[in-house]
């Protein structure tokens, strides 16, 4: 074997680090979806809860690595290289799934959404300021744990430290949002299911009479999913073409003041593939943009990717980072996550029409202020499976959470961080 023919090995210790290469990182992540879902159809609480089966193989692994590093010192460290693309490629799929017309039923739903959103956001940020406040902190440092963190997410807490840090002077200001992040992401994994599950139960909500999936597929169907070989490489042809259109949006939107993260571009670009789709090209048996054909490899595809980079991002946690300041994280994100249960299931419920389209937006809006999209459509995915398609739900959420989320978090930031 020639070295050319040998897979890549970077696995090395240094300093008390063992990093892993990307290689072995995906195919760890790979086994720990494989644990997920093994677990999660043995242990009848997770999949009562609904909890993602991502989300018990990444957790899992994130324990142990912290049990290694307490027992032995050594931090365990993954080169995640992968885990972006993934995700990529899930919300290509949702673009290229997502029919145009369909968004004028979401026209209301999108604005009540958004609304909620961002008045939840602001008073997330008020708590974490009081908070702050209450352990004789600069209350500017609560917005770190408040939509900094968790609305915003891992991108948003990198791009706003350094201002936190040097301009506001408040020290650690990047470990305390990274931290609240972590808590957050796992917290938004878990809750969905079981707030889902109460409120079809509280309020007699019926299942879906749909079980078409178009992102997912319910597990009384999976044995019995038809995949054609045409179809699946079809599938993979389309979603790289849209996310080559996807790179050119993101491209065109880096040269104007808005930042929006890299999954939007790529979103886009799939419903406007299928937009041209629908309203341009021809149709009929023999053309090779046949979306019907590509359905269920799109469905397989996204799935597969979703759970993937939901199991990378959580096997990736160093969870001992949260020692020095577990006091204040732990009380206040706390009752950010009990804020955000009790205004889920009060108020974005009842707003969003009391019925199942509801019941899933629920599952999902955790995933909106506390971990990230990924988080809430992987929620969402949980429950649909079991109960059948909610497709106003899964367009609704991707959109508050790509567009309005970032815009109006930025907005409320730069106001507050004064």
């Amino acid at each position: 074997m020639t070295h050319a023919d040998q897979l890549p090995s970077s696995d090395a210790l240094l300093n008390g680090v063992l990093l892993i290469d990307s290689f072995n990182g995906f195919t760890l992540a790979i086994l720990l979806f494989f644990i997920g879902k093994s677990l999660s159809s043995r242990i009848s609480v997770l999949h009562r809860y609904g909890i993602p089966e991502p989300v018990v193989g990444g957790v899992l692994c994130a324990a142990v690595v912290c049990a290694v590093y307490y027992g032995t010192g050594v931090a365990v460290e993954f080169d995640l290289a992968a885990r972006d693309t993934l995700l990529l490629y899930f919300f290509t799929a949702l673009g290229l799934n997502t029919d145009v017309r369909t968004l004028k039923q979401g026209g209301r739903a999108l604005i009540i959404l958004s609304v909620l959103s961002i008045g939840f956001m602001v008073l997330q940020n008020i708590v974490g300021m009081l908070m702050a406040g209450a352990f004789a902190m600069d209350p500017r440092a609560g917005l770190m744990v408040g939509s900094v963190s968790l609305t915003g997410g891992v991108g948003t807490t990198l791009a706003w430290m350094h201002h936190f840090q040097d301009t506001l002077g408040i020290a650690n200001a990047g470990e305390l949002g990274l931290s609240a992040n972590m808590v957050g992401l796992v917290a938004a994994c878990v809750i969905g299911g079981p707030i889902a599950n109460v409120l079809m139960r509280r309020h007699h909500v019926r299942p879906s009479e749909d079980a078409g999936l178009k992102v997912g597929t319910l597990y009384r169907d999976e044995p019995f999913v038809q995949l054609d070989y045409h179809g699946v490489l079809l599938a993979l042809l389309w979603l790289n073409v849209a996310m080559l259109l996807g790179r050119g949006i993101n491209s065109l939107v880096a040269q104007t003041p808005i930042h929006l993260p890299g999954f939007v571009g790529c979103l886009l670009a799939g419903i406007i593939l299928r937009a041209v789709d629908e309203f341009v090209l021809p149709t009929g048996k023999g053309a090779p943009w046949r979306w019907p054909s590509m359905a269920p490899g799109l469905a397989l595809i996204s799935d597969i990717c979703l759970g993937l980079f939901l199991t990378m991002a959580l096997m990736g946690m160093q969870l001992w980072e949260l020692a020095p300041m577990l006091g204040f994280i732990t009380l206040t994100v706390s009752v950010q996550i009990a804020l955000a249960i009790a205004f889920t299931m009060l108020v974005v419920f009842r707003s969003m029409g009391r019925n199942y389209e509801a019941v899933v937006i629920c599952s999902g809006f955790g995933g909106i202020v506390l971990g990230s999209t990924a988080t809430a459509v992987a929620n969402m995915n949980a429950i649909t499976r079991e109960f059948g398609a909610a497709r106003q739900a899964f367009i609704v959420v991707p959109l508050v959470c790509g567009f309005v989320i970032d815009l109006a978090n930025a907005l409320v930031i730069g106001w507050l961080a004064r």
